[in-house]
């Protein structure tokens, strides 16, 4: 099998799962838009960008120092039980902190009277901190299918929790007056969106327990070996902290720098403006979902290349196609919006204006991850702490700077100079450092042609649904036929290649 076709199998296993998970998922904000108000969905929308941030702090690297360390043979054996058990240990104690400062924590996050979120959210996080390496074995085992199985069965949890105590049993309630129906579950309410949460996690932590008590993996847990996987791995951690702030922080900063205008209850008024921002995102994490699941695939197949002599001329090539395919999303979602717009509820379509900004930001968030494969293979990933402090600073800049003037707009735009800047950053160390050949002429004209689509569709409007679908359509078929021109060669050598 050629190595371009063991990386997009893969990567449509895992997308398989993370896509059509996500796509699920993605199909419950309908749902929240339509039964919760902009503020109740802010709610959501907030408490979610904690979990980034502190899903980063709880697997502290740890996955990547996985795949990183057993790719020696002499660490091999003790690699899983050594993090595993580093994880559930950490996790445990995240849990238990939180337990015993619920009522500070949830005061000073704003939440003191729904303390019950708070707890049921860090029991989410713990257990899916611990997760992370059951699942990243699954991976490094090329257990594709299975990883993927879980993942979906998940989500099934989560999404079949969510209609049925939302939707159906309300539903069933208010139609029928069925009095089986518990008092709690009579009315549609934001906890159940945790409690739906929360019980797929422990679901998923049960099926993963042959992986976790697998007899064969019961090796000794290596001190020495911990201690130079954290040396390894800590910078990770910073960069991992320092990329949350990138990914949430938007989010959160509208709570604190929000100009609220008088006469307007402020609380009510931030979640709501959260919540707008926080549905309009959800449009451009169709980049995202992509971005997830070739990481998924990438990052161990990056690791298992890094020996062969054409390797840094293949994760250039890569590049080449990351960049073609995410245009060809962005390009699909841009000119049929009219269609897409409908997944959120339409007191949210005030905020669709920033869907063009969020999706590039995301395309070039997954150029970073492309990037950022140097400095983790040749063990510099200090370097990773300043590429991702450095778009942190920015983030921070940007929002504390402008979002008091121009709300969740600022929020956008310092999404996507926060990775545009990162992504030139690292492009320039990598040169520096490791001299990956990527193809800027190449990466430019796919963004040039995208772009041109893109403003073509703006500046020409067909009455006619017809016709006008027809063009947007032929124009999409256009930007593939470029691409395909450009790459032919390229993409002819890869799947004869072994």
């Amino acid at each position: 099998m050629s190595i371009l076709k063991k990386l997009a199998g893969e990567t449509a296993i895992y997308g398989m799962s993370t896509i059509i998970g996500r796509f699920l998922n993605f199909l419950l904000v309908p749902i929240y838009t339509r039964f919760f108000t902009q503020s109740d969905y802010g709610i959501v929308t907030e408490l979610y960008s904690y979990t980034v941030f502190l899903m980063i702090f709880l697997t502290y690297g740890m996955e990547t120092g996985f795949f990183r360390f057993s790719q020696n043979q002499d660490d091999k054996p003790n690699v899983y039980t050594t993090i595993i058990r580093t994880l559930a240990s950490s996790s445990l104690f995240f849990i238990a902190l939180v337990a015993l400062f619920l009522g500070p924590i949830s005061e000073g996050l704003g939440y003191y009277s729904q303390q019950e979120y708070i707890m049921w959210m860090a029991i989410v996080i713990g257990v899916d901190a611990f997760s992370t390496i059951p699942f990243a074995k699954l991976r490094s085992q090329n257990k594709a299918l299975k990883f993927a199985t879980i993942k979906l069965i998940n989500i099934g949890i989560n999404i079949g929790l969510n209609v049925l105590l939302i939707i159906v049993f309300p539903y069933l309630f208010r139609t029928y007056e069925y009095s089986w129906i518990p008092e709690f579950a009579r009315e549609p309410d934001i906890a159940f969106i945790f409690i739906s949460n929360l019980i797929a996690s422990c679901v998923t932590l049960v099926m993963l327990l042959p992986e976790i008590i697998s007899p064969k993996d019961h090796n000794a847990f290596d001190r020495v070996l911990l201690k130079r996987i954290l040396s390894y791995s800590w910078p990770l951690l910073i960069a991992g902290l320092a990329g949350s702030i990138n990914e949430v922080y938007d989010r959160i900063s509208l709570r604190y720098f929000l100009t609220v205008p008088e006469g307007v209850d402020a609380s009510k008024y931030i979640l709501s403006q959260v919540g707008i921002y926080g549905a309009n995102y959800k449009l451009a994490m169709i980049i995202a979902i992509f971005n997830q699941a070739f990481r998924f695939a990438a990052e161990p197949f990056f690791f298992s290349r890094m020996h062969a002599g054409d390797a840094r001329e293949l994760y250039a090539k890569i590049m080449n196609y990351f960049v073609a395919f995410t245009l060809l999303i962005f390009l699909g979602i841009m000119l049929y919006l009219d269609v897409f717009k409908h997944f959120i509820g339409s007191n949210f379509h005030e905020g669709l204006h920033i869907v063009p900004i969020l999706l590039v930001a995301n395309i070039f968030l997954g150029i970073v991850f492309n990037l950022s494969i140097w400095y983790k293979l040749s063990n510099k990933t200090r370097y990773g702490i300043w590429i991702v402090g450095f778009g942190a600073l920015i983030t921070i800049a940007i929002n504390m700077l402008f979002v008091p003037t121009y709300g969740y707009v600022a929020c956008a735009w310092a999404t996507l100079a926060c990775y545009v800047l990162m992504a030139i950053l690292s492009y320039r160390l990598c040169q520096k450092h490791y001299g990956i050949p990527y193809n800027l002429k190449k990466i430019g004209t796919y963004f040039l042609v995208a772009g041109i689509v893109y403003s073509t569709d703006i500046f020409v409007n067909i009455d006619n649904a017809i016709f006008s679908y027809t063009f947007k359509t032929l124009s999409i078929l256009a930007f593939i036929g470029i691409v395909y021109r450009i790459e032919k060669r390229n993409i002819n050598s890869l799947l004869t290649q072994k």
